[in-house]
């Protein structure tokens, strides 16, 4: 195996180095600061199809068994000890090998051979069990890291789909600890960096967005300029409508959708208010199709009295079609839809919203949710199948005040590139409904909360560093 060491003062002239030695296919095994600069161990990507062939070959015949060990003398088995000693380190590639090669072999050892000799008698009548064979230790140096030689019985298989799994489990596992090795070495280069992936974490986005902020980041920014060009760059990416008019104010259809409990109908109401305060209550016109759970129309009647708004029921398409067409000279429509969660077979019939060109879908989100909720809610009404053109979707934070972290809702509006229409944060009407400032919301955001069970420690982070596939997180 060409495996060759190259020294530098900076990692980017050790890296130069290894590109010239094995050209654009060059695969860092690790990467550790010297005396005199780094150190970089580097070899060629081919040396995966090597392991591929080497797993393919003939296997060798078994080592002749040692002598059996003398009596008197306590048994120690040299397998452990060398597993022992070659412990896992993420620093060398060949330790790795080399510790699965020991392992794999013990393990067959304490399965024993397939056929046992048997027992001899002793003088006093008694049956003596026959010593088990011991494993010959590795003495002298190591040979280059290769895969152990397939069993006699995968002869007349000779690329049995075990090996296959192996050697892509292998490679997964090798390509995930080099990443972890660069972000590792990055990170004790430029310790700011490091604080800010736990500062971002402890915040609760995604390690997916923060790598992607962080790799951006310029490198000689001092600690206090970094943290503002992380808020800044957070904010830039959090697209809201603060500088156009107010939604109430500009006015159209809006379908209002989301899962049961995050706050349609109040959100509705708080929007009627808003508008009908500026523009009288004629300009407003409500509709339910939430004709699933009980009483739900009601409450959206109930919310239009008290505004002086008729709030109409929606039976089905038809029902709409007709309701829209009435309402045409309205500044303002609104429709409240039941709350159906993003893997329900009924969300067809709200997705299909996209036939009808005029209306605006308006998500609504709860704050406090889990990142993968928001991210399975957001995929589910972005991919809605609809035969009319595709919709621009928009999205509304709700239960602002309820969040003990609003990073996964900003995390998530950002990689999904969602405009942000505004927040609600309580139940008053119309009193709780807020404009998105992106600047404000990601401020909140980074604070320092209060200390977490959930919070990890700067020792953990090498965790988040193994990248994870990503779509759509940045934006310049």
């Amino acid at each position: 195996m060409n495996i060759q060491r190259f020294h530098a003062s900076t990692s980017r002239e050790a890296l130069a180095k290894a590109r010239m030695a094995f050209g654009d296919g060059t695969l860092i095994l690790s990467n550790r600061p010297t005396a005199q600069g780094v150190e970089v161990l580097a070899t060629a990507e081919s040396l995966l199809s090597a392991l591929d062939a080497t797993a393919a070959s003939p296997p060798p015949p078994p080592p002749a068994p040692p002598a059996p060990p003398r009596p008197g003398r306590p048994e120690r088995n040299p397998v452990a000890q060398d597993t022992e000693q070659l412990a896992m380190s993420t620093l060398s590639f060949q330790d790795y090998v080399r510790e699965r090669m020991l392992r794999r072999r013990h393990e067959a050892a304490l399965q024993g051979p397939a056929q046992a000799p048997p027992a001899t008698p002793t003088p006093s009548g008694q049956r003596r069990e026959p010593a088990p064979t011991p494993i010959p230790a590795a003495s002298g140096p190591m040979p280059a890291p290769a895969f152990e030689p397939m069993p006699a019985s995968a002869v007349a298989h000779p690329h049995p789909p075990g090996v296959a799994q192996q050697l892509h489990a292998m490679q997964a596992l090798i390509e995930e600890r080099l990443d972890t090795l660069a972000w590792l070495g990055q990170a004790r280069q430029h310790p700011i960096q490091s604080q800010l992936m736990l500062k971002l974490i402890r915040a609760a986005y995604s390690p997916t967005l923060a790598r992607a902020l962080l790799e951006r980041m310029p490198p000689d920014l001092s600690a206090a300029a970094s943290v503002r060009w992380l808020l800044q760059a957070l904010a830039h990416n959090l697209r809201t409508d603060l500088a156009a008019p107010p939604l109430y104010e500009q006015g159209g259809i809006y379908a209002l959708l989301g899962a049961t409990g995050v706050g349609k109908t109040t959100t509705i109401a708080k929007l009627a208010a808003l508008c009908a305060r500026s523009h009288g209550a004629d300009s407003v016109g409500l509709i339910t199709m939430d004709g699933y759970r009980p009483g739900a129309h009601e409450q959206l009647r109930s919310h239009g009295r008290m505004l002086g708004i008729v709030a109409h029921l929606a039976h089905d398409r038809a029902a709409l079609h007709d309701l829209l067409g009435l309402f045409c000279g309205k500044k303002l429509v609104l429709i409240d839809t039941p709350g159906l969660p993003p893997r329900d077979p009924r969300k067809r019939e709200l997705t299909d919203l996209r036939d009808l060109p005029q209306v605006n879908r308006l998500l609504v989100l709860n704050a406090g949710c889990h990142g993968d909720t928001l991210d399975e809610m957001l995929g589910a009404y972005e991919s809605g199948a609809g035969a009319g053109p595709p919709q621009a979707l928009q999205a509304i934070l709700s239960k602002l005040d309820e969040a003990a972290k609003p990073g996964p809702a900003i995390d998530a509006l950002i990689r999904h590139r969602v405009l942000l229409r505004g927040l609600t944060q309580g139940q008053r009407v119309p009193e709780d409904w807020q404009r998105a400032d992106a600047q404000q919301l990601v401020s909140a955001s980074m604070r320092a909360p209060a200390p977490s069970a959930f919070d990890p420690k700067a020792s953990e982070l090498n965790f988040f560093f193994a990248p994870t596939p990503a779509h759509g997180v940045w934006h310049h």
